[in-house]
């Protein structure tokens, strides 16, 4: 059980952690170990914090999805910051791994539905919510595509399905893509936000090191 957190930023408005692969953001029926419990206690624990924490959840990963995270220490920060988000303000990189990509720089812009099964689905203007992100081919190898993606909005599920309904499938996507035991190649690496109360600019990166991106782990050793 990962009960231990990796944290790259703490104060006493916010705190930044890594998001391991196969993690919950946030509890659900599973009753599965969920980022949000993670945190609170780590705070109640270190801080020697009697009674509940409060701990803002501002946004998500998806389960099979690593990588950084910003909570709110306060009711505040969280506001602040879920305004940020609700304004694209909020800057967030992935890393994938793409089986057979060519396309050296681009974007791709749908109408995504969420259906009530949890599958995101394309769909027309009317029924769909703009979806947009960018991308950019860093390296290939056996038949491999290491792609840095910024996600301009943040659907549910965006990168994984508008990739694969462009014919692309994301490495060990057993939802959106072929029916494997691999582990999905998906991580945000990069996060870049205002401080919701200092309003300096911060920035994160951290690199994945586990799967398929350890093909690549020559790439992460500069900011790509």
């Amino acid at each position: 059980m990962k009960d231990k957190l990796n944290v790259l930023y703490e104060d006493n408005h916010i705190i930044v952690v890594v998001k391991p692969k196969n993690i919950l953001s946030q509890s659900d029926i599973t009753g599965d170990i969920d980022m949000l419990s993670l945190v609170k206690k780590y705070i109640k624990e270190k801080y020697n914090k009697p009674g509940n924490v409060y701990v803002g959840l501002v946004h998500r990963l998806d389960r099979p999805t690593g990588g950084i995270m910003v909570f709110a220490r306060t009711s505040k920060a969280a506001n602040r910051l879920s305004e940020q988000i609700k304004k694209s303000k909020v800057k967030k990189f992935y890393l994938a791994v793409i089986p057979n990509f060519k396309n050296k720089k681009g974007e791709y812009t749908d109408y995504l539905k969420k259906e009530s099964n949890g599958n995101t689905i394309v769909t027309n203007k009317e029924e769909g919510k703009y979806s947009h992100l960018q991308y950019e081919l860093i390296k290939e190898k056996n038949n491999l595509s290491l792609v840095a993606i910024e996600l301009i909005t943040g659907r549910h599920h965006q990168i994984r399905v508008q990739f694969a309904s462009h014919g692309y499938p994301l490495y060990g996507d057993q939802r959106y893509g072929k029916e494997d035991k691999n582990q999905l190649a998906l991580f945000c690496y990069k996060l870049e936000f205002v401080h919701p109360v200092k309003k300096e600019k911060m920035s994160f990166i951290k690199y994945p090191d586990y799967g398929v991106f350890k093909e690549f782990k020559e790439c992460f050793n500069e900011e790509k």
